[in-house]
């Protein structure tokens, strides 16, 4: 998934205080923010794999483990790549983090601070 450089896109949960901060910190750095919740996070495959890829990371590294849906139905088990990639789209409340986007590199903001990795040497101006 790509995006333009003046415009980041985030995937938060509106209802966490520090997946809001983390989208305050994006309005900081770029003109233009655009935000999803993860119930209306990307549904296909694919997006979820270009995330993934820009990321660099395995689905698994994006679950919350300690969610009640993940202790119950999910810790322990194994599942191919396909399986992680329907995991994240039909339970995208899973994710442990928001994911930023911005061009081609993507973040996953475990602190509201991870959304400057974004930047890559720009100036950012701190308040």
């Amino acid at each position: 998934m790509r995006t333009h450089q003046r415009e980041i896109l985030i995937y938060y949960n509106p209802d966490s205080s520090s997946d809001r901060r983390t989208v305050a910190h994006a309005q900081s750095i770029a003109p233009y923010i655009r935000t999803y919740s993860f119930d209306k996070a990307p549904s296909t495959a694919t997006s979820w794999q270009q995330i993934l890829e820009s990321l660099a990371l395995h689905p698994k590294e994006l679950m919350n483990k300690s969610h009640p849906y993940y202790q119950k139905n999910i810790r322990g088990r194994e599942f191919n790549d396909q399986d992680w990639l329907n995991v994240i789209m039909y339970n995208p409340t899973l994710l442990k983090a928001p994911i930023a986007i911005r061009g081609d590199k993507a973040v996953l903001c475990s602190n509201a601070t991870d959304i400057y990795k974004l930047t890559s040497g720009e100036a950012v101006t701190f308040f």
